[in-house]
């Protein structure tokens, strides 16, 4: 009786032992603690109606989506100019709860107008809101890209959900603004199409859609551009760091008029290690090509005292690591340009939508895209890692 206690005491030492182990690894690995994906699936798509009103306001240019999983509402802002109605975000409902989505699942609850410091509308042609983050305050981040010809500056603010008025606005570092020159800062719609912020609220993220002015060209036939990632300290209100991120080229294969673009157009923060989901939109003179990407910060270098990249060799820097997810996405889609997690769906796999924007073209759509993700179990992630094949 006293040998089989003794072995049990042994035993139940070795899985305490193995558990404060396995413990401390996820505690302080972040690569183990780092969503993984192992698929990706289709669940469907809503386009909405051409022309559609709500408010007396055309429902168009949706570039960027949020989503609060304690009302289930999401938030989308329009990167209309004023020519339609001043800036502003809607509030819409998307039912997973079956698991798919279908054109009965979607619906407007509410249009929520922007307010300027001056606490009126924006006047036409002076924003050019394109991210939308939602915070644990009631509020959302937005970000403008401003208009570089008409020497607009842009922004990243923040504003009351229930009022649209304005609460806080961040500081945007000289380096990104347009000079008279034309030697610096961002290009014109090129600039901060992106917004996310981490799950604890410490810290928000943009990107220049492609490179700055003094960073290297725009994305090309078979060139990418050199894009920033920025990094706010959200305690602080503060740009802690910055990172480089690499853009796809456009295939020259596609690209048959010689109007071409290519760009980063959102970031989604995972967890608050640095883990992303990244979503690049090209244009090919014919149609969209869209790409999804896990993207990580780990072991990337910091560039945020680095004000030119011309005069540097910029492969020295390390960029940030990109994983394709999924690339020229299975189902035919309009201009994507914004992305957010959802909620988790009766499976138990999480909801990622997608949203596009029409450019207040007739030629386009306002699409709604639901796809589930499915996550590798850490436990899986972590015995490979421990275990050698």
């Amino acid at each position: 009786m006293k040998l089989i206690d003794k072995h049990s005491l042994f035993a139940r030492t070795i899985y305490i032992s193995i558990a404060i182990i396995i413990t401390s690894i996820f505690l302080t690995n972040p690569h183990v603690n780092a969503f993984e994906f192992s698929d990706i699936e289709l669940i469907g798509k809503v386009t909405l109606p051409k022309g559609l009103t709500f408010k007396n306001t055309e429902v168009g240019g949706l570039s960027g989506i949020t989503y609060d999983g304690k009302s289930n509402f999401y938030y989308a802002i329009s990167d209309d100019r004023g020519e339609k109605a001043p800036a502003r975000f809607y509030t819409f409902t998307i039912d997973l709860t079956k698991g798919k989505l279908e054109n009965s699942d979607v619906a407007i609850a509410g249009v929520t107008t922007l307010l300027n410091t001056d606490n009126q509308p924006f006047p036409k042609g002076q924003s050019d809101t394109e991210g939308i983050a939602l915070t644990n305050n009631d509020t959302v981040f937005i970000s403008s890209e401003g208009h570089v010809a008409k020497s607009i500056n842009p922004f990243i603010q923040e504003f009351s959900l229930d009022s649209g008025q304005v609460v806080k606005t961040l500081s945007i570092p000289n380096k990104f603004l347009p000079d008279k020159s034309g030697k610096q800062g961002i290009r014109d719609n090129l600039a901060f199409e992106s917004l996310t912020i981490t799950p604890d609220n410490q810290h928000l993220f943009t990107a220049t859609e492609n490179a700055l002015i003094q960073d290297g060209t725009a994305a090309k036939s078979n060139l990418g551009s050199l894009c920033r990632i920025l990094q706010y300290n959200l305690l602080t209100n503060k740009l802690e760091k910055e990172f480089l991120y690499q853009t796809e080229p456009v295939a020259e294969m596609f690209n048959i008029t010689g109007r071409f673009a290519s760009g980063l157009t959102d970031l989604l923060a995972l967890d608050n290690q640095g883990n992303f989901l990244s979503i690049e939109r090209s244009f090919n003179g014919l149609g969209f090509l869209s790409s999804l990407f896990q993207v990580s910060l780990v072991g990337a270098d910091q560039i945020q005292n680095m004000d030119s990249f011309l005069a540097v060799n910029s492969q020295k820097f390390k960029p940030v690591k990109k994983k394709p997810l999924l690339q020229n996405l299975d189902v035919l889609l309009d201009n994507i340009e914004g992305l957010t997690l959802g909620p988790w769906l009766p499976d138990g796999n999480r909801a990622l939508i997608l949203i596009s924007d029409n450019n207040f073209n007739s030629l386009q759509t306002t699409q709604i895209i639901a796809f589930k993700l499915k996550t590798k179990s850490p436990m899986n992630r972590l015995l490979r890692r421990l275990i050698p094949r």
